[in-house]
């Protein structure tokens, strides 16, 4: 079985990649079976979080105040997985999200991956949920959920876990997948937009939780018609 390996974990604030952003990465890197290095850290979005990230995560705006932009510790992250396979409890997304950033900064990732996830649904289904926190609990897993580090590494114990009781005469579905997402690079947001922002922002006195100067030029033109939208019918 595939024993080197890096697990990856990520917060984000929402579930879409074309939307949404990375707020924290956690990663071990696991060699012949155990940990050999790991990998921390927040990423500011560029935006406020929704109360619901807040409880979900426990992260707070404060915290992610002074982090790096994801195009300043992108370069680390990716040398940090090398040519390593990735893990994940849904590989895919975090995958999409990383992938999303490395385009955007013109940089390659193309990767394969294990699913624990995907391992749990073909060899748990009697379970009432594969979710990680419940099968961390189910199988005794120490295991603090939606926290990066705690959930990649939780990962690579379950990973272990699942091999050990089902690789024997499954060894094509424990193979390593090639992960695939399209992603297209987006582009900082225009003078134009910024100036018709600030006009708009001004004009209706509006609060926003984003920094504008952070905005791609998708994000402003979204945030342009639903001002306009709502303010000037």
């Amino acid at each position: 079985m595939i024993d080197t390996y890096v697990s990856l974990d990520l917060e984000t604030t929402g579930l879409n990649p074309k939307l949404d952003k990375i707020i924290e990465i956690g990663m071990v890197k696991v060699c012949d079976g155990e940990i050999t290095a790991q990998m921390e850290t927040f990423v500011n979005p560029g935006r406020a979080l929704e109360q619901r990230i807040v409880e979900l995560t426990g992260i707070e705006d404060k915290q992610l105040a002074d982090a790096p932009e994801i195009a300043e510790i992108l370069p680390e992250a990716l040398a940090f997985i090398g040519d390593d396979i990735l893990l994940g409890h849904g590989v895919l997304f975090d995958y999409s999200f990383m992938k999303k950033a490395a385009v955007n900064q013109r940089l390659v990732f193309e990767k394969k991956g294990i699913d624990t996830l995907k391992l749990a649904r073909t060899f748990l289904p009697e379970l009432k949920s594969r979710s990680l926190a419940f099968l961390c609990e189910h199988f005794g897993i120490e295991h603090s959920a939606h926290r990066a580090l705690a959930d990649a590494k939780a990962t690579a114990v379950l990973y272990h876990k699942l091999a050990e009781l089902f690789y024997h005469q499954n060894e094509a579905v424990f193979e390593p997948a090639a992960l695939v997402y399209h992603a297209k690079r987006e582009t900082p947001i225009t003078i134009p937009q910024k100036e018709q922002l600030y006009k708009l922002i001004d004009k209706h006195r509006l609060k926003v939780d984003y920094q504008l100067e952070k905005l791609t030029r998708n994000e402003a033109s979204r945030i342009m018609t639903r001002i306009l939208a709502e303010y000037e019918r």
